[in-house]
């Protein structure tokens, strides 16, 4: 019987700043075979991911994190399956990672029916140890995902940044439907009947009301937009609580020993028999404090 051909496993090089990503080299995986014929060979299987990482170049290099797609971001890949049998693996990687690359990745791989809860830990995971979260639903997702991050490594964000013409129909286009309820038709109707926007922000709201298809409730958020605050109010009183400090009332000054009458031998009986009681000390009272309204429990 012919031996079994062992392949070499790939050399390890170290990370440069080339255009290749960089792959540890744990995602090739040993498997020692259970059939006594082949006790003395190894069979190497790579991730699957690795074959669905395409259009950029790979090498294996020795770096800790999975794999290193620029020079300050790095991917850990987490299959939940292996989460669910392994759930201390991904502590472990994350501490042997410490606090290197600006940008960290954990791509999970969704391979598992019920996902809710492991989704929902893990966010909890990367939100303490400042890692941003990918969910991928199929291999082939995932390696794209991999790809796509060393192919927009050096490209400027224009390509997600919302593209405005310079010119003033444009820019007043864009700065009224940021108001809810607003379209580009409603823009259009407003630029028509009241003219530049300075004359839109001082129009009165019966005279909105009168133009087509303006109702109460967009014209009132239209007022609301031009004439209310930035601030809410909650806001505003966090920022008045260290500036303002309650008035402390005047204490009644003693009047002089020669106004004060003589007391009687009685009155002073009295005082003996009741004890002094201290008297409370001013105190100071603030605003409350706004309320908090953001949830505490993650989802």
């Amino acid at each position: 019987m012919a031996p079994t051909e062992v392949r070499e496993r790939p050399p390890v090089i170290q990370p440069g700043a080339g255009n290749n990503i960089i792959i540890n080299p744990n995602q090739v995986n040993s498997l020692i075979t259970r059939n006594d014929r082949f006790t003395d060979g190894s069979l190497e299987r790579l991730n699957p991911v690795l074959e669905c990482i395409r259009n950029v170049g790979k090498e294996f290099g020795d770096i800790v994190p999975d794999f290193q797609v620029g020079r300050t971001t790095c991917i850990l890949f987490l299959s939940l399956r292996y989460h669910r049998l392994h759930p201390e693996y991904i502590h472990t990687r994350i501490e042997k990672l410490g606090h290197s690359y600006n940008l960290r990745i954990l791509l999970i791989m969704c391979d598992v029916t019920e996902h809710q809860e492991l989704i929902r830990e893990l966010t909890k995971v990367c939100l303490i140890n400042n890692f941003t979260i990918i969910v991928a639903w199929s291999i082939d997702e995932a390696g794209q995902y991999i790809a796509t991050f060393k192919q927009f490594e050096h490209k400027p964000p224009d390509l997600i940044k919302e593209r405005v013409d310079k010119d003033y129909d444009s820019q007043l286009r864009t700065a009224l439907t940021s108001i809810n309820k607003v379209n580009k038709t409603d823009v259009e109707t407003l630029r028509t009947s009241l003219g530049s926007f300075a004359d839109i922000s001082t129009t009165s709201s019966d005279r909105l009301q009168t133009l087509p298809g303006f109702g109460q409730v967009k014209v009132r958020r239209i007022k609301d937009a031009f004439e209310k605050p930035f601030r809410n109010q909650s806001t505003s009183s966090t920022f008045s609580l260290g500036g303002q400090v309650s008035p402390v009332p005047p204490r009644n000054p003693s009047p002089p020993a020669s106004e004060i009458p003589p007391a009687d031998a009685n009155d002073k009986r009295k005082e003996k028999e009741t004890p002094s009681r201290a008297s409370p000390p001013d105190r100071q009272f603030r605003e409350p404090s706004p309320v908090w309204d953001i949830e505490l429990d993650l989802i």
